[in-house]
């Protein structure tokens, strides 16, 4: 049977692999096909908005940990570093509502909106288009009109004194771990971070400022790490004590007219659910979450082929294991392995 086939050939423009992948093998049996004409159609990019192109983390779970009866609240190991022992900026919170403006070196792209700088608000939330230092948590999708991600947005500033505190790396082991941590939890890309920015907000119940030296009170820690290679965008949430707070809370991150939202945890009563926020996760690590937030720039091709086989190619199964032997094909012949095959029309052309 003779075949028109089209399909996309799909290679990612931003890379930093040094060495290829074995190409993934099938079990299903290859058909029998011969390859004649090929027709290159179009070429075109685009940057991709979606956060399907990769696999997803697993579900959310919770895992019940033991309590302690310490006073003294120990920084969780999942935290990249932060505070004035890792150089960061800090600001200073004892009731007020602030924020900080920072520039980037280095653009960050989220959901296909490329910023080049954030606001960093006491109130544990990260904008992009303006500072929001007063908002108040709502549940997800808001529909509104600002980009945001937000580790744990509450009134923090009416818990006691706190410091939120922020740095950008573009070079160091902060970079090494963050590349370690994405290929761990979205494997398959050989991402390699370029660009990391650590936001933490750290917080005690307490008006004393020993006690908060001392951070021997109630307190709540929680951090937002944005990841970048320059095309693929990520972020991770970290969750050390959530101390309870007589406030509204919410967490997670949304969009510009919520195209791209996930809701965390949001408790419109009182924040009193929060303490088991460090034992939720989904990526299996307690109190840590991971999402792809933008998933870089592809170069498309559309390939029309004319092919003939003894395998009904309408079956799914026969048509993908095609796709599977022209993969191979060009890899053999020195192209790169880190790009998609994807089926776009099938026409049978004679019996």
């Amino acid at each position: 049977m003779r075949y028109s086939v089209v399909f996309v050939f799909i290679l990612p423009e931003t890379t930093t692999e040094t060495t290829s992948v074995t190409p993934e093998t099938t079990t299903t049996p290859a058909p029998t096909t011969t390859l004649t004409e090929t027709t290159i159609l179009a070429t075109t990019s685009f940057t991709a908005e979606s956060t399907t192109a990769v696999p997803s983390p697993p579900p959310p779970t919770t895992t019940t940990l033991e309590t302690t009866t310490e006073t003294t609240s120990v920084t969780p190991a999942i935290f990249y570093p932060f505070g004035a022992k890792a150089g960061d900026i800090e600001i200073l919170e004892n009731g007020g509502d602030t924020y900080y403006h920072v520039v980037f070196s280095t653009p960050f792209t989220y959901f296909g909106r490329t910023y080049n700088s954030i606001y960093v608000n006491n109130n544990g939330l990260l904008t992009f288009n303006h500072s929001l230092p007063e908002t108040n948590p709502y549940p997800f999708p808001a529909y509104g009109a600002v980009d945001y991600i937000a580790p744990l947005l509450t009134d923090l500033n009416d818990l006691g004194i706190g410091k939120y505190s922020y740095q950008e790396y573009t070079s160091g082991s902060v970079l090494t771990r963050a590349t370690q941590d994405i290929n761990q939890y979205f494997p398959g890309r050989d991402f390699t971070a370029s660009w990391v920015f650590v936001a933490t907000w750290d917080y005690v119940r307490t008006w004393d400022m020993n006690v908060f030296n001392q951070h021997s009170g109630p307190a709540i820690t929680v951090q937002a790490v944005l990841i970048s290679d320059g095309g693929f965008s990520y972020i991770q949430i970290h969750y050390g004590d959530c101390a309870g707070i007589p406030a509204a809370v919410g967490a997670g991150y949304d969009t510009k007219g919520s195209t791209d939202y996930y809701q965390i945890h949001y408790d419109p009563y009182g924040g009193y659910s929060i303490p088991n926020l460090k034992n939720t996760t989904n990526v299996g690590v307690p109190g840590r979450w991971a999402f792809l937030v933008n998933n870089g720039s592809e170069t498309v091709i559309g390939v029309q082929m004319k092919l003939q086989s003894f395998s009904n190619l309408a079956q799914r199964e026969n048509s993908d294991a095609v796709l599977q032997i022209i993969k191979q094909e060009l890899i053999k012949y020195g192209v790169s392995s880190k790009f998609e095959l994807k089926l776009r029309k099938l026409q049978k052309i004679n019996p």
